[in-house]
């Protein structure tokens, strides 16, 4: 297995990694800790959950694929050799049954990591990524900008601050950004740099034969910023 330097942190993790999305609604428990099991006498090391996990999401499973992997660090005793990465979920009315609808606010994010700790059986996250934006922009491949205007939508700076916050309380290591744009990657780092926050490390959006848009913008932004690549399939 090959591995790479995450950003500029002090992670060296897998070339390839491990998706979780499928654990709790197309495999059970014992199937996930078999997929852990395969990846890990295999090299991998990164592994990538999500809070609103498993996918198709719905109330009577969410979480459940960070119960697994958590009940899988307990029983192996890996958790200082994994890189444990995973998300809070962006806003949408799907989701009301998340805090009553997630947002990307202060309040939402410190109460969304308690929870990600608890179903994960840990108390640190190597990286804590945003699912997806707040505003209205293209995302999970969306093409053809149309703007929208959005005054009702938590502030990047709110969110950025709010993952500061969880950096110094050492319940998180590094942070992440998923499913963004050029604009949004730039102001992550324009507002880190100037108020002096922490700062994202890497990006996690679709990047494959068939979706090419990560090179348009944000693979420029990404070498010149060393911003690490998640590259996801959809």
């Amino acid at each position: 297995m090959e591995y790479r330097q995450l950003g500029k942190t002090d992670l060296r993790v897998s070339k390839i990694a491990l998706g979780t999305m499928t654990w709790g609604e197309q495999n059970t428990e014992s199937e996930a800790h078999e997929q852990l099991d395969m990846a890990w006498d295999l090299g991998i090391n990164l592994v990538d959950a999500a809070e609103m996990y498993p996918v198709p999401p719905r109330p009577e499973t969410q979480g459940q694929t960070e119960r697994f992997l958590g009940t899988w660090l307990k029983k192996r005793g890996l958790r200082d050799k994994i890189v444990l990465a995973t998300k809070v979920t962006g806003p949408g009315e799907s989701f009301h049954y998340l805090r009553n609808g997630p947002r990307l606010s202060r309040e939402h994010i410190l109460s969304a990591v308690d929870d990600n700790l608890q179903r994960l059986q840990t108390d640190y996250i190597d990286l804590y990524q945003l699912h997806w934006p707040e505003r209205h922009t293209n995302f999970f491949g969306q093409l053809g900008y149309q703007h929208q205007e959005s005054p009702d939508a938590i502030s990047i700076e709110e969110t950025l601050s709010a993952c500061n916050e969880l950096v110094k309380s050492g319940k998180v290591r590094h942070i992440g950004i998923s499913n963004e744009s050029p604009w949004g990657m730039h102001e992550y780092l324009r507002l880190s740099d100037q108020l002096e926050l922490t700062r994202i490390q890497s990006i996690q959006n679709p990047y494959n034969l068939l979706n090419r848009s990560f090179e348009v913008g944000l693979a420029e932004m990404s070498i010149r910023e060393n911003l690490g690549l998640l590259a996801t399939h959809p």
